[in-house]
């Protein structure tokens, strides 16, 4: 009786310990470490670091509380690996922030906050989703997806984020993009912004993989998947979907779906032309009609172009 006893009291004990649900690292598991204070140390001060993941907490901790979850922040800022990463204990949507990944020399305070976007995606970024235990999680495109294409936009429309620290604004390749996808000189900036957060962290993932080509705005992954890929995209792929997030012009309140991939998305289903899932990761659903990157190399108009050599915009700290 007693040993009865004893057996259901643990078996009752373990029930109500959070289930750990780890999806896949922003970036391929590797054995890069950047400890403070290093030759390698160029990226963020942990001042910029603390500062994009408050921004984060205060946007989107509301959001996932309505959903009956609580947004838990890891600030790892000792920790010298170079990645991140999103979990699920029970109620707890927990996002893994490496202090290694901050001070790599290619992140800026855009670059991190697209990361932080992409594993916040995991949590609520909606279908196509992974299957079996991570069936919580927003696949891989899809958290880079959403991070453009949802979380920068408010991010970066925030007061607090006026002052990161992001690329010069001298690049034009997602310029003519976003004047043809947006009519507002606020949505055509952020599109911009969001645009050049990719092309940040997309330097990352060229380094750590030692290729030699350079991504480009303006050279899209030509690949064709037969099924929608879970796993991290090609380094060009990935920069693919972040600026396809960014010339989308679904409304950042637009709602996803847990099931549907279509809602609160660019598609060929609701008749979009631009921002389009990248068909190098994507299998859509619907018939692959969708046009690839309509209209990239459309010529600027004066008024943007005037706009982006603002100083004050692209310099940040």
């Amino acid at each position: 009786m007693i040993r009865s006893i004893l057996v259901s009291a643990v078996i009752a004990a373990l029930s109500v310990v959070p289930v750990t649900q780890l999806c896949e690292g922003f970036l391929p598991e590797n054995n890069l470490k950047i400890p403070i204070g290093s030759l390698d140390d160029k990226g963020l001060t942990q001042p910029q670091f603390n500062a994009v993941i408050d921004q984060a907490e205060k946007l989107y901790g509301p959001v996932i509380a309505a959903r009956g979850g609580k947004l838990v922040v890891k600030r790892l800022w000792d920790n010298n690996t170079v990645n991140a990463s999103a979990q699920r204990q029970g109620a707890n949507y927990v996002v893994n922030m490496y202090g290694g990944l901050a001070r790599h020399e290619t992140i800026t305070q855009d670059g991190f906050a697209l990361v932080i976007c992409h594993e916040i995606g995991h949590h609520i970024g909606g279908a196509p989703k992974y299957g079996g235990g991570n069936d919580w999680a927003s696949n891989e495109g899809q958290s880079d997806y959403f991070a453009n294409l949802k979380c920068l936009r408010r991010m970066f429309s925030a007061s607090g984020a006026t002052s990161f620290s992001r690329p010069k604004g001298d690049d034009p390749g997602p310029v003519p993009a976003c004047e043809k996808a947006f009519t507002s000189e606020a949505d055509r900036a952020l599109c911009v912004r969001g645009s050049v957060a990719g092309m940040s962290v997309t330097s990352l993932f060229r380094a750590l993989r030692s290729e030699t080509v350079i991504p480009r705005y303006d050279t899209p992954d030509q690949n064709a998947v037969s099924r929608t890929a879970d796993g991290h995209p090609a380094t060009q792929c990935r920069l693919d979907t972040y600026y396809s997030g960014s010339i989308c012009s679904r409304g950042v309140d637009d709602a996803l779906s847990e099931t549907d991939p279509n809602a609160g998305t660019c598609s060929a289903a609701s008749n979009h032309q631009l921002g389009l899932r990248p068909r190098c990761w994507y299998k859509p659903a619907e018939a692959p009609v969708e046009p690839a990157f309509a209209s990239r190399r459309a010529p600027a108009s004066p008024a943007i172009l005037k706009d982006l050599q603002n100083t004050a915009l692209w310099q940040g700290l």
